[in-house]
């Protein structure tokens, strides 16, 4: 659908290209008002995007962009599978090696045709409650291979033509899926939330044209383009190299060591992102496909650029990303597990390429808190309030805390860098009323950024249990041996941890990676992990520390130790100030 045509009048750019970001943000708000389960309707782990008859992404809205940056690769596969769509199709597709994340994440297709021709894809997302593994959960980080993992796969087939079910995989999917009606509600919702982008998609060709919407893609990529290149030239040309590595887990007892070199030429404006040289796929879930290996890399890039560069194909022609087959973090051969691929290895991978760039004066960003563990596990059981029938839902109630920049402290609702912020937490109320869940407490951690002139997020703690019948809570987080590093002399942030309350007189430790059942007046106790901090601590403004003293970021004690800050008088009698002389003579020393 390439067209020589471009627009001149920027005004009509500038309208063109916020009706995209418009019906994104429609085709949003149509799923999260409409699905069923908490991890989607709450906690918001979905997204949508728009993307060109021929595999261009074009408008994402304000998608999760472990999602959105792959979304070219899932159209491709279902023109390529499926040379026969047409008007009124939609596609079901959640295959790791057909372009997907993976397989919790449910992916509708529906093709956009106007006047006969496929003129765009609208991509809806959408994590799924249960997808049918082998234990109730989507996350499955110890299983060897796809078989192990249990997910129900579906590469790309019709699920609807003519704007009707196709039963058969209706019928697959109730029959594998522990929560049927709960997927089906929010099938329907993705359903809904494509087919909404398919009619004013069609409408506003409609209203303007064919021919004025061709060249206003073209225009915009151009456009796009221009500005990734005047980001990429604010970098100095050269060759940055960033690392990271995953905690130890059963079977990969060192962990899994990643790098990511990255060649930078300023004059051109492009940039080269290479993964090859990392270790082959391991026995387990933690494995990348080939749609999370590329677009973590590209959100640590986009990280240290402006924000208001769009993230379209536009902007991605500057960007090359290399990768090789059978790589953890590369591109997956079946029947290699990819269970994990949106978290803990793209989580240090977008770490690994954002910190890359952290000697560089106002550009680079400490590392963020990694993956998910206890804090935010899957949980699932019976519901005796609701005739004994079964739920599992991802609940996402804890928080890791944000790298530092070097300007800016760490962002403290990030979620995981590979979610950008824009994953929302649950809201206690709603998970209590829809599942029975007892949740104790959710509290910031002191002293868990990591210092620095700019000081890391801190993470938080969490307690919850079931409330009257056993529950299974699974969970693979990081960070608890490698914590999120800090970079320009900032010091890293705190581990990740987890417990089990009330199974004896002490508190029992299960790390950050496990499978529990728990008995009513059980708890599990768990923290995410922190974000590193940017810059020497000794370096932080005096009048900021006392801040954080008085506001609870971090203890009276840290001040001293860490930010070489000396602080007289008292909290509770409102007369806690600096020493500046102390601060000015204890600094002193330290430097010399």
């Amino acid at each position: 659908m390439t067209s020589a045509l471009t627009i001149d009048d920027p005004t009509l750019v500038a309208i063109l290209a916020n009706r995209f970001e418009a019906i994104g943000r429609e085709m949003t708000n149509t799923l999260l008002r409409t699905a069923r389960s908490a991890v989607i309707g709450v906690a918001r782990d979905f997204s949508c995007s728009i993307v060109t008859g021929d595999d261009r992404l074009l408008a994402s809205a304000a998608g999760l962009p472990v999602h959105i940056f792959g979304s070219h690769l899932q159209s491709k596969a279902m023109r390529e599978l499926h040379p026969d769509l047409r008007d009124g199709d939609a596609y079901l597709h959640n295959d790791p090696y057909l372009g997907n994340t993976h397989h919790a994440d449910h992916t509708i297709l529906v093709p956009v045709f106007v006047d006969g021709e496929h003129l765009f894809t609208a991509c809806a997302k959408a994590h799924q409650a249960d997808i049918g593994n082998t234990l109730p959960t989507t996350y499955m980080p110890f299983a060897r291979d796809i078989f192990e993992e249990g997910a129900v796969s579906f590469p790309c087939v019709r699920i609807q033509r003519d704007r009707r079910d196709v039963e058969e995989v209706i019928r697959t999917a109730r029959r594998r899926i522990r929560v049927p009606q709960v997927w089906y509600g929010d099938y329907l919702a993705a359903l809904g939330a494509a087919r909404i982008a398919e009619k004013r998609l069609q409408e506003l060709t409609e209203r303007y044209g064919v021919d004025t919407i061709k060249a206003f893609i073209e225009t915009w990529f151009d456009y796009s383009e221009r500005r990734m290149r005047e980001g990429l030239r604010k970098i100095p040309s050269g060759r940055y190299i960033g690392k990271a590595t995953h905690d130890p887990f059963p079977g990969v007892e060192q962990g899994i060591p990643l790098q990511v070199i990255v060649d930078v030429d300023a004059e051109a404006g492009t940039v080269v992102l290479d993964l090859r040289d990392n270790p082959d796929c391991v026995p387990a879930g933690f494995n990348q496909s080939e749609a999370t290996a590329t677009n973590s890399v590209v959100t640590g890039l986009f990280n240290i650029l402006d924000s208001d560069i769009p993230h379209n194909h536009g902007t991605f022609r500057c960007i090359e990303v290399l990768l090789r087959e059978n790589c953890v973090a590369g591109i997956p051969v079946h029947p290699t597990c990819c269970s994990m691929a949106t978290t803990n290895v793209a989580d240090r991978l977008v770490n690994a390429t954002a910190s890359a760039f952290g000697d560089l004066p106002g550009i680079g960003l400490a590392q963020g808190g990694a993956a998910m563990g206890a804090d935010s596990a899957v949980i699932g059981g019976t519901d005796n309030r609701r005739g004994g029938s079964q739920y599992v839902n991802q609940i996402i109630i804890g928080n890791n805390g944000g790298g530092a920049h070097a300007d800016t402290d760490g962002w403290l609702t990030i979620a995981l860098p590979v979610t950008g912020g824009l994953l929302h937490r649950d809201s206690v109320e709603v998970l209590e009323g829809k599942y029975p869940i007892l949740i104790d407490e959710v509290r910031l951690t002191i002293d868990g950024g990591g210092p620095g002139r700019r000081r890391g997020a801190p993470p938080a703690v969490v307690v919850y249990g079931p409330r009257d019948t056993p529950m299974t809570v699974a969970y693979a987080g990081d960070g608890g041996v490698h914590p999120a590093a800090g970079v320009n002399g900032g010091g890293p942030g705190a581990k990740a941890w987890g417990q089990i309350l009330g199974r004896g007189d002490s508190p029992i430790d299960i790390g950050t990676m496990g499978f529990q059942f728990l008995s009513p007046g059980e708890r599990v106790r768990a923290s995410g992990a922190g974000g590193g901090g940017f810059g020497d601590p000794r370096e932080r403004e005096p009048e900021l520390v006392l801040s954080d003293v008085l506001e609870g970021w971090i203890s009276r004690e840290a001040a001293v130790d860490q930010y070489a800050v000396v602080l007289a008088g008292a909290i509770e009698d409102e007369s806690l100030a600096v020493n500046v002389q102390a601060t000015e003579q204890l600094r002193e020393h330290q430097r010399d």
